[in-house]
C-alpha cells in the first residue's frame, strides 16, 4: 500500500547554476533541445545507405588494379616508374574524366597546393633558410608525367592541378565498363628529416647509408562514391588519403644488396633471397617467437660493402587501397607467425630495422605486431591479409599491411621507458590503421577522425591488453580534460574537415577515441557497445563508410537512442562540468496523532455550467443538408442530450457539501520497521558545462564502505540545466563524490564533493487511504452528475 508523506530538508552545500550553452532548436526551452534527434544533420538514407547505418541493396564502389614497375636509383636519390591501371566504372554515372591523386606535388614550389599556410619572419637562421622561404623557383620536387596512354598507345590529355590530375577519356566510361591507360613518370626522392613529408629517405652519415620509406609514389586513382562525386581535394600534408580498392602486382628494381619490405606477399623470395635467408624465413612460418631472417652481424656487414648489382623484386597485393615499401641494406629482419582464429587466417607479422634500433626493436616490435592484429581483429572483424609488418623509420605512418614507425635506442644501446612505451603506442596505432581506414575505408580527406579517432580507440584497448599499466595516451577521459577546458574560439566540433582543425591532435584523435570509450564503458557498456562496433566493421569492411553509417550502425545494432551523445560530443564544443549543488537529508517520523483540524475534510460541489457552441457547429446546425448521428438514434441519447437542448431543465443556483474522510492515517507499528531506520537523500545537480552526460555519484558511509549509483544521461531530459535524484539509504552517508572514476572528462572538479555533519530533518509519514474513500460521494450527488439515461 502507498504511504504519504512530508518532507521539511536542510539545504547542506550549494553553488550557484550556469546555463548551459547549446545550440538549440527551441532557444526559450531548458529542456529537450540537447535530446532532439540528429534528424536532417544526418544526410537522408537511401538505396546505397540505408537508415540502419547498412549499405544498401544498391551500394556501389569503383575499383582500380595496378600493375607497376618502378626502379630505385640510390646514387642519384631518383624513382622512376610505369604503371597499368585499369579502372571499372561500378557506378551509375557515365564518367568523362577520372581523377588521380599525385601526392609528390606536395613537396614542389611550382606544382604545390600547400597555398593556405601563413608564414613568419624567422628570428634567425641560414642563407639556405631564406632561400628556402623567399625563392619562387622550381626545387625540381613533385611527380614529372612523362607520358599517358590508353591500352592501344594512343596518347590521351591531362592535366595537372597542383596535387591532382584530370585523365580525360576518349569516351563516356559506362556503368560496368573499364579502362584501361599506362602512365610513365618519375620524380626527385625527398629527405624526409629536412623537406618532410610521409615518405622519402633518410640518410645516415655514420656509415654512409640510405634508408628509403616509398610511400605516395606512384599516380593513384582517387575516390568515386555515390555521396561525394570524385573526392579530389587537394593535398595540403594534413587530410590524409581517399583511396579506391583493388589487386596490385609491383615491380620493385633495387640494389641487389637491399631488403624490400612491402604491402603484400613477395612471390620470388627463391630469387632474392639467399638460401640462408630464404631457409630462416620458411622456419619463422611455424616459430614461437620471432626468428632473424637477416641478423644485427649481418646488417652491419652489408653496410661497409655498397653492391652495383640490382635485384628485382615482386609483390602481390589483393584487395587493398594503397600500395607502400620500403628498402635499404641497413635492415635487419625478423619474423613470426600470429594465428587469427575466427578466420583460420596464419599472418606473418615481420619488422625491418637499423642497428639503431634492435635493442628496442628486436625484443617488442614484431611481439606487438602480432598482439595488435590478433586484438583489433577481436574487437572488429578477423585481420584478412597473410602480412603484417612494422619499419623503423623515424617517423609513423600506415599503409596496408605496412607501417613506418619511430623507436631508436641511445648510441649504447641502452633506452628510457618512455621511449619503449612511445615505440609500443606507435606501433600499435599504425598497425592498427590495417583496419581503420585500410578495410573500413573512411574519407580522411574529409573526416579525420574517422580513422584516426577509432583506430586511436582500439589502440587503447590494445595497449590497456599489453599492459593495464601502459601509460595510454588516448582514451581515458581525463586526458581530454585540458582540450575541453579550452576558451570555445579555440575548439571546432569533431565534425570538421581536417583541413580546420586548429588543434589537429586533440580534435581528431583524442576526442573521438574518449567518446567512444566513454559510450563502452559508462553509457552503453561493454557487451552492447561491442556488439554494435563489430557490426560497424562488418558492415563496411572494404567499403566507403561515412559519419552518418557510424552512428546509425552504433545505434540501430544496439537499441541505444545516442543521437543527444552525436549531437553534444561530435558536433558541439560543450564540455562537460557537473555540479553537486545541494544536498537534502532526512529521517522518517511517524506521528503519533493526526491533528483534529485535518480529520474531518469538506468539498464544496458545484454545478458544471453550459458553453456556447463554437461557430462552425452553429453553422453545421443551420445547414440542413447535414443529419447527425445523435438526433436519429434514440440508443444515442442521454441526460446530456436532452439537457443541450432544453428538453429537461435544473436549478444551476444549487450547491452541495460533501463531507470527506481524513486521507491519512497512522502508520501501523508492524509497518513502520520498513523505514524507521533509513537514511532519505536528495542531490540536486546543475549543468554548468552544457554537455549532458550521465552523473555517477559515489557515496562512502559512516561505517566506510562505498557505493556507486550511474544515472543515465536522460535524467537531464526534461530540464538540460538542473535535476535532482532522491535516495533512500540504508546507513548514513559521510561524504558524496561525483565522476569518482574520472569517466565523463568532467574539466571542473571542485564542485563534485560534498561531506560534513547534517543536521536531521524529519518526514512526516502517515498511511494513505484507499483513494474510493477521498470524494465520499455517490453518483448523483451534483446535480449534473447523473446515471446515463436518467
Amino acid at each position: 500500500m502507498n504511504k504519504f508523506f512530508t518532507l521539511t530538508g536542510l539545504l547542506l552545500f550549494s553553488g550557484g547554476l550556469a546555463m548551459a550553452q547549446n545550440i538549440q532548436n527551441n532557444p526559450g526551452s531548458n529542456h529537450g533541445n540537447k535530446f532532439e534527434q540528429l534528424g536532417t544533420i544526418l544526410p537522408t538514407p537511401n538505396e546505397q545507405r540505408t537508415a540502419s547505418g547498412a549499405p544498401g541493396v544498391k551500394y556501389w564502389q569503383q575499383r582500380a588494379d595496378y600493375n607497376i614497375k618502378c626502379e630505385l636509383d640510390e646514387k642519384n636519390l631518383r624513382l622512376t616508374g610505369s604503371e597499368t591501371v585499369t579502372y571499372t566504372n561500378n557506378s551509375p554515372d557515365p564518367l568523362t574524366y577520372i581523377w588521380l591523386q599525385l601526392d609528390e606535388n606536395e613537396h614542389s614550389t611550382s606544382k604545390s597546393s600547400n597555398y593556405q599556410d601563413a608564414t613568419r619572419m624567422p628570428a634567425g637562421g641560414t642563407t639556405q633558410t631564406l632561400d628556402q622561404l623567399s625563392s619562387k623557383a622550381d626545387n625540381g620536387y613533385g611527380i614529372n608525367i612523362t607520358k599517358i596512354t590508353d591500352a592501344a598507345g594512343k596518347n590521351l590529355k591531362y592535366t595537372v592541378n597542383k596535387t591532382m590530375m584530370r585523365v580525360d577519356l576518349p569516351v563516356a566510361l559506362r556503368n560496368g565498363q573499364k579502362f584501361i591507360f599506362n602512365i610513365d613518370w618519375n620524380y626527385t626522392i625527398t629527405d624526409r628529416m629536412s623537406v618532410g613529408g610521409r615518405g622519402g629517405y633518410e640518410f645516415f652519415p655514420a656509415d654512409g647509408n640510405y634508408l628509403f620509406t616509398m610511400t605516395q609514389w606512384y599516380p593513384r586513382l582517387c575516390v568515386y562514391s555515390d555521396f561525394q562525386g570524385w573526392q579530389n581535394h587537394q593535398f595540403t600534408g594534413r587530410g590524409e588519403f581517399a583511396l579506391t580498392f583493388g589487386d596490385f602486382k609491383v615491380q620493385m628494381t633495387v640494389p641487389a644488396d637491399h631488403l624490400v619490405g612491402s604491402t603484400g606477399e613477395c612471390i620470388n623470395y627463391s630469387a632474392v633471397l639467399t638460401p640462408t635467408q630464404l631457409s630462416r624465413y620458411n622456419a619463422a612460418k611455424t616459430a614461437s617467437a620471432p626468428v632473424e631472417i637477416q641478423t644485427l652481424a649481418e646488417a652491419k656487414a652489408a653496410e661497409s660493402k655498397k653492391s652495383t648489382a640490382k635485384k628485382t623484386w615482386v609483390f602481390n597485393a589483393n584487395n587493398v587501397r594503397d600500395f607502400a615499401w620500403t628498402s635499404s641494406r641497413k635492415f635487419i629482419w625478423d619474423a613470426m607467425p600470429q594465428k587469427i582464429q575466427a578466420n583460420n587466417n596464419t599472418v606473418m607479422c615481420m619488422s625491418f630495422y637499423g642497428k639503431e634500433a634492435y635493442n628496442l626493436y628486436s625484443k617488442f616490435s614484431t611481439r606487438a605486431v602480432a598482439h595488435t592484429i590478433k586484438t583489433y581483429s577481436d574487437f572488429t572483424i578477423p585481420y584478412p591479409y597473410p602480412v603484417a609488418q612494422s619499419i623503423e623509420a623515424a617517423n609513423g605512418m600506415e599503409y596496408p599491411m605496412i607501417c613506418f614507425n619511430y623507436g631508436r635506442t641511445d648510441a649504447d644501446g641502452t633506452y628510457s621507458e618512455s621511449t619503449k612505451n612511445g615505440m609500443l603506442g606507435v606501433i600499435i596505432h599504425e598497425v592498427g590503421h590495417n583496419f581503420f581506414p585500410m578495410i573500413v575505408n573512411s574519407d580522411e580527406r574529409q573526416w579525420t577522425w574517422m580513422d584516426e579517432g577509432l583506430n586511436s580507440f582500439v589502440e587503447y584497448l590494445t595497449e590497456e591488453l599489453w599492459d593495464n599499466k601502459f601509460p595510454s595516451k588516448k582514451g581515458p577521459a581525463y586526458t581530454i580534460v585540458d582540450y575541453m577546458k579550452l576558451p570555445k574560439d579555440e575548439l571546432e566540433p569533431i565534425m570538421t574537415n581536417s583541413e580546420n582543425i586548429a588543434r589537429f591532435g586533440p580534435n581528431a584523435y583524442s576526442k573521438p577515441a574518449t567518446g567512444l570509450n566513454i559510450l563502452r564503458e559508462t553509457i552503453m557498456g561493454r557487451e552492447l557497445f561491442d556488439y554494435a562496433f563489430k557490426e560497424y566493421a562488418r558492415r563496411w569492411a572494404f567499403k566507403h563508410p561515412e559519419p552518418a553509417d557510424l552512428f546509425r550502425t552504433m545505434e540501430d545494432a544496439s537499441g541505444e537512442d545516442l543521437d543527444w551523445f552525436w549531437r553534444g560530443w561530435f558536433y558541439g564544443t560543450d564540455p562537460c562540468d557537473i555540479s553537486l549543488d545541494s544536498v537534502k537529508f532526512a529521517k522518517v517520523d511517524f506521528p503519533k496523532d493526526i491533528p483534529a483540524a485535518r480529520s474531518r475534510m469538506v468539498q464544496i460541489d458545484k454545478p458544471m455550467i453550459p458553453v456556447f457552441d463554437d461557430i462552425s457547429k452553429i453553422r453545421n446546425r443551420e445547414d440542413k443538408n447535414i443529419t447527425f448521428y445523435a438526433d436519429k438514434n434514440v440508443a444515442a441519447q442521454d441526460f446530456y442530450y436532452k439537457y443541450d437542448r432544453g428538453m429537461v431543465s435544473i436549478d444551476t443556483t444549487v450547491t452541495t457539501k460533501t463531507e470527506m474522510s481524513a486521507p491519512f492515517d497512522l502508520v501501523p507499528e508492524s509497518e513502520q520497521a520498513k523505514y524507521k531506520d533509513k537514511f532519505l537523500y536528495e542531490l540536486s545537480f546543475s549543468n554548468k558545462g552544457g554537455l549532458v552526460m550521465p552523473v555517477i555519484v559515489e557515496f562512502t558511509y559512516k561505517d566506510g564502505t562505498k557505493e556507486i549509483d550511474r544515472i543515465p544521461a536522460q535524467i537531464w531530459r526534461h530540464n538540460e540545466q538542473k535535476t535532482s535524484k532522491f535516495y533512500v539509504k540504508d546507513k548514513e552517508v559521510e561524504s558524496i563524490l561525483l565522476d569518482p572514476l574520472r569517466e565523463t572528462a568532467d574539466i571542473d572538479t571542485s564542485n563534485n564533493a560534498w561531506g560534513g555533519k547534517a543536521k536531521e530533518s524529519k518526514f512526516r509519514a502517515f498511511k494513505a487511504k484507499a483513494s474510493t474513500s477521498v470524494r465520499g460521494q455517490s453518483v448523483g450527488s451534483n446535480p449534473m452528475k447523473v446515471a446515463a439515461g436518467k
